[in-house]
C-alpha cells in the first residue's frame, strides 16, 4: 500500500533535518528577540525611575532655595527696622 499522496515526493530523512533545523533556528531567534525586548524595556524603566528622581531632586533642591532666600530677605528686613 503507497501512504504517498499522488505528486508528493516520500520525505527524505535530510529534509526533515533541515525542518528540524529551521524550527530550532527561528525558536532561538524568538528567544533572543523576547529577552532583546525584555532588556529595552527594564532599560527604559530604570531610565524613567532615574529622571523622576533628579526631577524631585531639583523641585526640593528648588523650595531649598526659596526657603534660603525667604530667610534671607527676613532677615534683612528684621535687621534694617
Amino acid at each position: 500500500m503507497n501512504d504517498c499522496l499522488v505528486g508528493v515526493p516520500p520525505a527524505q530523512p535530510h529534509s526533515v533535518v533541515v525542518v528540524v533545523l529551521v524550527v530550532v533556528v527561528v525558536d532561538v531567534v524568538v528567544v533572543v528577540d523576547v529577552v532583546v525586548v525584555v532588556v529595552v524595556t527594564v532599560v527604559v524603566v530604570v531610565a524613567t525611575v532615574v529622571v523622576v528622581v533628579a526631577t524631585v531632586v531639583v523641585v526640593v533642591a528648588t523650595v531649598v532655595v526659596v526657603v534660603a532666600t525667604v530667610v534671607v530677605v527676613v532677615a534683612t528686613v528684621v535687621v534694617v527696622v
